[in-house]
């Protein structure tokens, strides 16, 4: 009787040890697919490459930044942000595909994974970047001030221009600054740089606030005009691309198409183009 139990305690015992064994190698099994798993996990990089798309979240409503063109009835999203992103996309060897979001659900979307990356003339905050990150500033917006090559002289600091006629594209940031900024200003607002830059020619403004690319642009092809040395205070800290965070390959590919850009004074380039746009699309 002894020895019955005495065996069937043993073969308990034996099972025990099985299934105790067997358990510990299944748990090992799932910890090495977890592990597979963890060393298999795909970047956002090589994520946008087998898409073959690079999904770009903007906010289409800040020229030259980014906004809405009517091309042939057709309406566009167009801007030197998207500029960038095209090159941005071209260097990736993917499309551009562009989602035009409200500015203040563009991060939300892009911490949803609706978006790969946002452009959109974003501020590198320190409070943004506590969520994502950002690549390298790519632009800043610095005002400059256009005066007729006579007045060179004659207006050298702000405080020359107390009661003067400054020229502004209507409903811009240069509108505001000289509001602002120009004691006793008179405001000439219109649609158009052309048409301003044309009235400083003739005299009906003393000066024109324009953004430095633009006005390099038209003292370097229009006779009688100069970029004063005058200087506009503002609060631009400059624009950069948001990324979500733990993608240092992507950031990293995009500060290569930026640095690329900027050594050969691209997006001064796109800067024109766009402005010359959004003109257009206010005729």
């Amino acid at each position: 009787m002894l020895k019955k139990i005495g065996k069937k305690f043993i073969t308990v015992l034996l099972i025990g040890v099985m299934l105790f064994s067997f358990t510990a190698c299944q748990k090992g099994v799932s910890s090495e697919n977890n592990s597979d798993k963890e060393v298999k996990k795909v970047s956002k990089l090589e994520t946008i490459k087998k898409a073959g798309k690079l999904v770009v979240g903007t906010s289409a409503d800040y020229p030259p930044y980014e906004f809405h063109y009517v091309n042939n009835g057709k309406d566009e999203i167009v801007g030197f942000d998207i500029a960038i992103a095209n090159e941005i996309a071209k260097d990736l060897g993917v499309e551009l595909e562009i989602e035009d979001i409200g500015f203040d659900g563009l991060l939300a979307a892009l911490k949803g994974d609706k978006v790969d990356i946002v452009i959109a003339g974003m501020t590198p905050t320190e409070e943004r970047k506590k969520s994502v990150d950002f690549s390298k500033v790519y632009y800043k917006a610095v005002q400059s001030v256009l005066v007729g090559s006579k007045d060179v002289d004659k207006f050298k600091t702000i405080d020359d221009l107390t009661g003067k006629v400054i020229g502004v594209q209507k409903g811009t940031i240069q509108e505001e600054l000289a509001k602002t900024q120009i004691k006793d200003a008179k405001i000439e607002s219109l649609t158009s740089i052309a048409d301003l830059i044309l009235q400083l020619k003739n005299g009906k403004v003393d000066a024109v606030i324009a953004e430095a690319p633009v006005a390099k642009a038209y003292a370097k092809n229009i006779d009688g005009i100069e970029v004063s040395s005058i200087q506009l205070e503002t609060d631009d800290n400059g624009s950069a691309v948001a990324v979500n965070k733990g993608n240092e390959d992507l950031v990293e590919a995009i500060n290569k198409t930026l640095d690329k850009l900027m050594s050969e004074n691209k997006i001064e380039e796109f800067v024109l183009e766009a402005i010359k746009l959004s003109e257009e699309n206010q005729q």
